[in-house]
């Protein structure tokens, strides 16, 4: 048995985009920046670094995020690492790794954004899958104009994407 588990701080790159899969599910898709910042440098500059961490959030809770989630929100999220492979436009075999979140919790009102690093920019590719487990979401802070999204939504756990060869429908 193994433990497949990550908790992520940090902030949206950009507000997540919306997609739906060809049976109507919702999906978002969304970046999180992580930054981790250490001592200073001779030139007495603050030692930082940024990390991206591609989120994919499924069905209700992907509804949520693309309702309440905007550039710059603070959000604890709680997922697992899915590594998925894909052929680009030019033929080449690529892999992707995305945390599928299964929790999120907003930590920033929204009228208190903060500035983030530009996001670099990713190529979308298909095929990735959702894992029909419970999600949670729930805003953290209190105040702030924001209302508060359902805390617990239970979804259909009998789903499985991984048979859908039209992923995304535009």
């Amino acid at each position: 048995m193994g433990i497949n588990k990550v908790i992520l701080v940090g902030n949206l790159g950009r507000k997540p985009e919306m997609r739906y899969t060809s049976s109507g599910l919702p999906v978002a898709n969304f970046s999180v920046a992580t930054t981790e910042r250490w001592g200073t440098d001779d030139a007495g500059n603050r030692k930082e670094h940024t990390e991206w961490h591609r989120c994919v959030a499924w069905r209700k809770l992907a509804e949520i995020c693309g309702q309440y989630l905007d550039k710059g929100t603070k959000v604890y999220v709680e997922g697992r690492i899915r590594r998925n492979e894909y052929t680009g436009q030019d033929g080449i075999k690529r892999w992707s790794t995305d945390i599928h979140i299964d929790q999120m919790e907003i930590l920033t009102p929204k009228g208190m954004r903060e500035k983030v690093p530009s996001e670099p920019q990713y190529q979308e590719f298909p095929g990735a899958s959702g894992n029909g487990e419970p999600a949670k979401a729930k805003e953290a802070g209190g105040g702030g104009s924001v209302p508060a999204p359902p805390n617990d939504v239970d979804l259909d756990a009998d789903m499985d994407l991984e048979e859908d060869e039209d992923f995304f429908v535009d």
